[in-house]
Formats: structure tokens, C-alpha cells, sequence
């Protein structure tokens, strides 16, 4: 995420011909986005960020939906956890 917005600003500043970058060419302007784009179309998904962070996402919901569910089974919990530590 960072590199899109370097290259956001980057183009905000070539646009604006605010020196030094309005003398940059627009390959240098534009490499940012392109290792973006190269990150979460290509890195992400061959080291399995996005699912890990789907299946996190997933998790999440999940335990609040048994917790609003069963609201019961949180105090439960909280005991046993209590008593494991005495």
C-alpha cells in the first residue's frame, strides 16, 4: 500500500511541475504503481497473504457470531480460563 501512495503523490507532483520530480521521466513517476500492482497481483497471492487474511477475517466473524449466539458459553469460558490459572 505504501507504493500506491508514493506513486499517487508522485503523480500529484509531476502534474503540479513541482521540482525536482517534474524533470523525472514518467517511467520513474509511474515504477511505483507498477511494484504495487506487481505485489498484490503477483507476491501476494504465490505467499498466501490474502488467504491467510480471508481466513483471519472468517475466524473473526465467526467467533462473534457463536458469541452473540451464545452468550453463555463466553462466561463459560472465562471460568474455566480462571481456574486453569489458580
Amino acid at each position: 500500500m505504501p507504493f500506491v501512495w508514493i506513486g499517487v503523490l508522485l503523480i500529484v507532483l509531476k502534474w503540479f511541475e513541482l521540482a525536482p520530480v517534474a524533470a523525472w521521466s514518467w517511467w520513474a513517476i509511474l515504477a511505483p504503481l507498477a511494484i504495487a500492482f506487481a505485489w498484490f497481483e503477483v507476491l501476494e497471492p504465490l505467499l498466501g497473504f490474502d488467504k491467510r487474511r480471508a481466513d483471519d477475517e472468517f475466524a473473526e466473524m465467526r467467533r462473534l457470531r457463536i458469541e452473540r449466539q451464545f452468550p453463555y458459553l463466553r462466561m463459560q469460558t472465562r471460568r474455566v480460563k480462571a481456574r486453569s490459572r489458580g
